[in-house]
C-alpha cells in the first residue's frame, strides 16, 4: 500500500465507521466491484471515494468523471486524493479538465489543488490556464493570495516566456514579489 492510499485509507476508515464494504472496497483486486460502487444508486460518499482513487491509481479509465468531481470538492483532502489518482489515471482528458476546474471563477475557492495538478501534469493546457488564473488574483485587495502564489510558483517551473508579462504584473503585490523574481529569473535562463 502506497502512502497515499494509506493516508486516504485512514480518512476514510473513520467515515465509514469501521463498515465491511470499506474492508473489501480496500483489499479487492476485482474492478468491476469497485465500477459497480461509483454508478449504484445511493452509494456514501467514502465509498465512491475509495473506489474511484484505486481504479484511478490501476489506469482505469472508468473514474475519470468520479475523480474530476472530486477534484472540485469542498474538502481539500478528497481534491489532493483526487488529484493523485487523476495523475496516475494519465487519461488525456485530465489537462483539460484541470485547467476548467482552475480558470472557474466561481469556484476560486477550490482552485488551488487543480492549479497543482496543471504543474504536475507540464500539459500545454498548464500554462494558459495558469496565466489566466493568476491575471485575475492581481486586483486589488483579492483574498486568494494562495493560488495566486501557487501560479507564480508553476509558472516558474514550467519555464514558459508566455507567463513573462503576468509574472512581471505580480511583482507589485507584496507577498508576490519574490516568488514573482524568482520566476522571472527561471525563464530567462
Amino acid at each position: 500500500m502506497d502512502d497515499e492510499l494509506r493516508t486516504l485509507a485512514r480518512r476514510l476508515r473513520a467515515e465509514s465507521g469501521g463498515s465491511t464494504e470499506y474492508e473489501r472496497l480496500l483489499v479487492t483486486q476485482d474492478g468491476e466491484e469497485l465500477a459497480y460502487v461509483l454508478t449504484a444508486h445511493q452509494r456514501p460518499l467514502w465509498a465512491r471515494e475509495l473506489a474511484a482513487f484505486r481504479l484511478g491509481c490501476a489506469g482505469d479509465r472508468r473514474a475519470f468523471e468520479a475523480l474530476v468531481l472530486l477534484l472540485n470538492h469542498r474538502d481539500p483532502e478528497r481534491c489532493v486524493s483526487a488529484a493523485h489518482a487523476l495523475y496516475r489515471l494519465a487519461d488525456p482528458r485530465t489537462p483539460r479538465a484541470a485547467a476548467a476546474l482552475a480558470t472557474n471563477e466561481l469556484r476560486v475557492a477550490y482552485a488551488l489543488v487543480p492549479v497543482r495538478l496543471l504543474i504536475r501534469l507540464r500539459a500545454p493546457e498548464s500554462v494558459p490556464a495558469l496565466i489566466t488564473v493568476l491575471g485575475r488574483r492581481l486586483g486589488p485587495g483579492d483574498p486568494y493570495w494562495r493560488l495566486a502564489l501557487a501560479c507564480v510558483e508553476g509558472l516558474g517551473a514550467l519555464g514558459d516566456e508566455r507567463g513573462r508579462e503576468v509574472l512581471t504584473a505580480a511583482r507589485a503585490h507584496p507577498r508576490l514579489t519574490a516568488p514573482a523574481e524568482a520566476a522571472l529569473a527561471r525563464l530567462a535562463r
